[in-house]
């Protein structure tokens, strides 16, 4: 694994006691500390310890940047607010309403987590909207509709250029230290383990988008960054490598369920399918334990989910 430059850090979040799941990236300086993707609230007494372990407490945070609002990167954020007084959010716009009022994104991961939403994620609080940045991307026509640069950011020392980066989600934005030569991408370069290179494309519903990916990826190369960094997981190096690995395996899970779709049998069925011939490829490429490593990052009947519902509306149906 690639170091990480002067006043850049990693935690590793331990989620649901496995490591190498979620990483939160620690961003430090003489004006304190900023996170990028801080995680679920179930993870917060290891977040706590882990800065604490570094000689930071909760009132050092003064900014927190998330690169979309699924809980796995984002749930805790509203339980910050409370626990950082000084910290402010940045989220993107397509994003931000959800933050403040998350009734909409509770009922939505409702329906793919039910009954587990307290044990994964924890509570869920709203930000209050004062305390939120929203960084916008506008034209003189008016809004953009792809992968876009956006206003640069400077959060604790450290000058941050920021792009939209829809594909995962509408609302990914995506950070880029140029002193460092680090991109902090979210879920846009995929899930890699420390253990290997296996680069996996999380492709839960509702909004996967793989034209949109494609333009995002290719705004994260045109950066020319050194490593990328992931919240599943971590740093890793050759950017161009990984992705070329990351899309190599897009088009072979993406036409397995359009495959899977033209035949019979219901989403279940071709879910458990789809899991099944994952888990083999996984297996074959690493091992057992590893394979289910990948597995507690990813419900893989959720990625059949989300390509199911992208070629589905490419159909018209």
């Amino acid at each position: 694994m690639p170091a990480l430059a002067a006043g850049l850090d990693y935690i590793d979040l331990n989620f649901l006691g496995q490591s190498g799941v979620i990483a939160t990236a620690l961003l430090h300086g003489p004006q304190g500390v900023a996170l990028i993707d801080p995680g679920p609230s179930t993870t917060l007494p290891h977040l706590t310890a882990a800065l604490a372990s570094r000689g930071f407490g909760m009132s050092d945070v003064r900014a927190i940047l998330l690169t979309h609002i699924h809980l796995d990167h984002a749930g805790c954020t509203g339980v910050l607010m409370d626990l950082c007084p000084h910290a402010t959010v940045y989220v993107h716009e397509n994003g931000a309403p959800h933050m403040i009022d998350p009734s909409k994104l509770v009922a939505s991961a409702s329906r793919l987590y039910a009954p587990d939403m307290e044990k994964l994620w924890g509570e869920i609080r709203p930000v209050p909207a004062e305390r939120v940045t929203v960084m916008a991307g506008q034209t003189s026509d008016g809004p953009v509709r792809s992968a876009t640069s956006l206003r640069p950011i400077s959060v604790v020392g450290h000058d941050l250029d920021v792009a939209w980066t829809p594909g995962h989600a509408w609302h990914h934005v995506s950070y880029y230290s140029r002193s460092a030569g680090i991109a902090f991408v979210g879920a846009t370069a995929g899930i890699c383990r420390q253990s290997g290179r296996v680069v996996l494309p999380p492709t839960p519903p509702p909004d996967i988008d793989l034209e949109a990916w494609r333009t995002s990826t290719d705004l994260i190369l045109g950066w020319n960054p050194n490593t990328l960094f992931l919240t599943h997981f971590g740093p890793q190096a050759s950017p161009r490598v990984h992705f070329q690995d990351l899309w190599k395996r897009m088009e072979e899970w993406s036409l397995r369920v359009k495959a899977l779709l033209s035949k019979p049998g219901s989403d279940e069925d071709h879910g458990r399918a789809f899991t099944e011939w994952v888990m083999t490829d996984l297996v074959r490429a690493t091992s057992p334990e590893e394979a289910r490593g990948y597995q507690s990052a990813a419900r893989f009947d959720f990625s059949w989910t989300g390509l199911a519902r992208y070629w589905r509306k490419k159909a018209g149906t």
